[in-house]
C-alpha cells in the first residue's frame, strides 16, 4: 500500500508497562478518506494505541506515522491537522458548552474560533450550547467533544468509544456524522465495542484482542472469510447428514431444534450453486425440503471466530 495514501501508519508499535505488554508489535494502517473502527473488549489495548497515535504516550518499540508526519519527532506538525477525543472528554463543568469551545478555539486560531456555531450545529447541541456542561450527560459531553474536533476542521479525527452514553437516536446521529465526515475526505479512526454500530458506520475495520492485532482489512473482505451458515429443515435430518456429510463445501453439521445448521467452508462459495445441489440430493432420495435459507455473516460473528482462534489474520484491503 502506497505510505501517501496513508493517514496512520504503525510498524512493529509496542508499549510495555513494567512487565505487562499493553500493546504488542501492532502493524496498524488507515487509509486517507475512510472510516475505520478499531475494534477490541475493553482491555485490548485500543485506548493506550491511540494515546501513542496523538503524543500522549511514547512507545516502547516501533514506528507511527500520521498524516506523513512520525510521531513523536513531528508531533505538532501532525498535530495541528488532527481532531482526537481520547477516553471521556473533559471540560469545564462551571462554564457553558460554547465557553469551553472559545478557550479551545482562543489557543488555535480566528477561524476556530468562527467554526464554534457550526462546530454546535454539527453535533446537534446548538440549542444547548449555553447551558453550563456540568449539566450536560456524558452523551452530550461525547458530542461537545466531537464539535471540539471540529474546530480546526480536521483532516484526521480520531475518536475513542464516541458513542458511549449516547441513547438510540443519538448513536444515529454520530454514525451519520461520522459517515459525512468521510465522505467529504476526512479520515476518521473510532474505537468501540459496539461491533453492530462499527459494521453500520466503518469502511474497514482492525479487531484487536490483548494487545495485538488479530484480523484487518476492508469490512466486505473480513465478512466474507467468516465460514457461511445455512439453516436447513427436512422430512429426515438424519437422511440429510448422511447425504451431506463429506460433502465438498460442508464444514460441520449440527441440529438445532428442529433444523440443521450447516457451516460452509467459506462464506463466498456460490451459494445458489450449493442451494440447488444440495435440494437436488435430497428429493433425489426422497427427502422433502421445507427450508433452506443462508444466515447473514456478520461482524459480531466474525470477531467472536477470530478472538477464539487468537492468530493474527491480514485480509485484502
Amino acid at each position: 500500500m502506497n505510505s501517501s495514501s496513508l493517514a496512520i501508519s504503525t510498524d512493529g508499535l509496542t508499549k510495555r508497562f513494567g512487565e505487562r505488554v499493553a500493546v504488542k508489535s501492532v502493524d496498524l494502517k488507515v487509509r486517507s478518506g475512510t472510516a475505520f473502527g478499531l475494534l477490541g473488549p475493553n482491555g485490548a489495548g485500543k485506548t493506550t494505541l491511540i494515546r501513542m497515535l496523538v503524543g500522549l504516550a511514547t512507545p516502547s518499540h516501533g514506528t507511527i506515522e500520521v498524516l506523513g508526519h512520525s510521531i513523536p519527532d513531528e508531533k505538532l506538525q501532525a498535530l495541528s491537522m488532527v481532531g482526537a477525543v481520547v477516553e471521556e472528554p473533559r471540560f469545564y463543568p462551571f462554564l457553558s458548552g460554547r465557553d469551553n469551545l472559545e478557550i479551545v478555539a482562543s489557543l488555535r486560531s480566528r477561524q476556530a474560533m468562527a467554526n464554534i456555531g457550526a462546530a454546535l450545529e454539527r453535533v446537534g447541541l446548538a440549542h444547548r450550547s449555553e447551558d453550563k456542561v456540568g449539566g450536560y450527560s456524558l452523551g452530550m459531553r461525547q458530542r461537545l467533544g466531537i464539535a471540539r474536533c471540529l474546530l480546526v476542521d480536521p483532516k484526521l479525527m480520531i475518536l475513542d468509544e464516541p458513542m458511549n452514553g449516547l441513547d438510540p437516536p443519538g448513536i444515529l446521529e454520530i454514525r451519520e456524522l461520522i459517515r459525512s465526515l468521510a465522505d467529504e475526505g476526512k479520515t476518521v479512526l473510532l474505537s468501540s465495542h459496539l461491533l453492530d454500530e462499527v459494521e453500520k458506520t466503518c469502511d474497514e475495520v482492525a479487531i484487536m484482542s490483548q494487545g495485538s492485532i488479530l484480523a484487518s482489512g476492508t469490512l466486505a473482505s473480513i465478512l466474507s472469510d467468516s465460514l457461511g451458515k445455512v439453516t436447513l429443515r427436512t422430512s429426515s435430518d438424519s437422511r440429510a447428514i448422511e447425504l451431506l456429510t463429506g460433502h465438498d463445501w460442508v464444514s460441520h453439521i449440527e441440529v438445532a431444534g428442529r433444523a440443521l445448521r450447516i457451516s460452509l467452508r467459506r462464506a463466498d462459495l456460490d451459494y445458489d450453486r450449493f442451494v440447488g445441489s444440495v435440494v437436488r440430493s435430497l428429493v433425489e432420495v426422497g427427502v422433502d425440503v421445507y427450508e433452506i435459507s443462508q444466515e447473514r455473516v456478520s461482524l459480531e460473528s466474525r470477531f467472536f471466530e477470530v478472538t477464539s482462534e487468537g492468530d493474527e489474520v491480514t485480509v485484502g484491503v
